[in-house]
């Protein structure tokens, strides 16, 4: 009898032991995690599925952007291709621009190929932070999660977020930022960032797209699964638009430029990409021959 009973716990402490271990398993399978603090784990690298920095608005429209790799260029204006819009309202795809706003816009896009004044450079072009929405729409993201905080570092230009989610107030609104000021809350998977502050120093795209110091923008990160996020932005600015509108495109987990990024995320490591205006490719310097200008 001692023996059967011996047998009988040693049976059942192996089927705890495997039952334990498979409910381990299952549970590290399960998302979404949690940090300590309660957030929906979703540290890693993001990138927009459908990469392409320049564009806002509907081609029909009339007011594109650059199809992605194509540098601008005398021949470019009347031939490129038009992405399509990235505006989910209004359904016209169109930035709903008070006609003074549209006279702007249309003044930078028509002078941005043959810049003789130095309001028509993009700042991208000088190097300058691309702002909070643009800024996510080139190259990749690394979300990092600390408690209280979820840090946005940005691969393009290096540029960072730090976002509160303990509920402070915003910094006094004389203060102009060219990322603005961010606070943020989690409804559920959905990190919500309420950004003020914004210096309009920046563009909203090649195509001359922008706001003014007053707007205020409502991001929503809905985490959709470990690997997908939708991204979703409301531009508030009564000064500039005739009413709110919205942009947003979709990102996945990936690297810039790595051809299988969710495998490679635990080995990958941000460079500071110190770019700097008049900048040319690193192979250049490498050259021995230098006599290209």
């Amino acid at each position: 009898m001692r023996f059967n009973s011996i047998l009988l716990v040693t049976a059942l402490l192996g089927t705890f032991v495997t039952g334990s271990a498979a409910a381990a398993e299952a549970d590290k399978n399960t998302w979404p995690q949690h940090t300590p603090d309660g957030q929906p784990k979703v540290e890693g690298y993001w990138l927009a599925v459908d990469y392409g920095m320049g564009c806002l608005q509907n081609p029909l429209a009339g007011v594109g952007c650059l199809k992605e790799g194509e540098e601008p260029g005398r021949g470019n204006r009347s031939k490129s291709p038009k992405a399509p819009s990235r505006i989910i309202d209004p359904a016209d795809g169109e930035i709903p621009y008070q006609p003074w706003a549209r006279t702007k816009q249309q003044y930078y896009l028509s002078n941005y190929f043959e810049p003789t004044r130095p309001e028509f450079l993009d700042p991208q072009q000088l190097c300058l932070p691309l702002g909070p929405v643009r800024q996510l729409t080139w190259h990749d993201v690394h979300v990092l999660q600390y408690p209280g905080y979820v840090l946005f570092e940005h691969e393009g230009g290096h540029v960072f977020r730090i976002i509160p989610l303990d509920g402070r107030p915003h910094i006094g609104s004389s203060l102009k930022l060219w990322m603005g000021d961010s606070r943020g809350h989690w409804e559920g998977n959905t990190l919500v960032v309420d950004v003020t502050n914004n210096n309009s120093k920046g563009r909203l795209s090649r195509a001359g797209d922008f706001a003014s110091d007053k707007l205020h923008l409502v991001e929503r990160f809905e985490f959709l699964d470990a690997d997908h996020l939708r991204y979703r932005a409301v531009f508030d600015d009564p000064s500039t638009y005739t009413r709110p509108w919205t942009f947003g495109f979709d990102l996945k987990r990936a690297i810039f430029g790595a051809e299988n990024p969710t495998k490679d995320d635990a080995h990958y490591e941000q460079w500071e990409e110190a770019c700097y205006e008049g900048m040319k490719p690193v192979d250049y310097s490498l050259r021995s021959d230098r006599s290209e200008k």
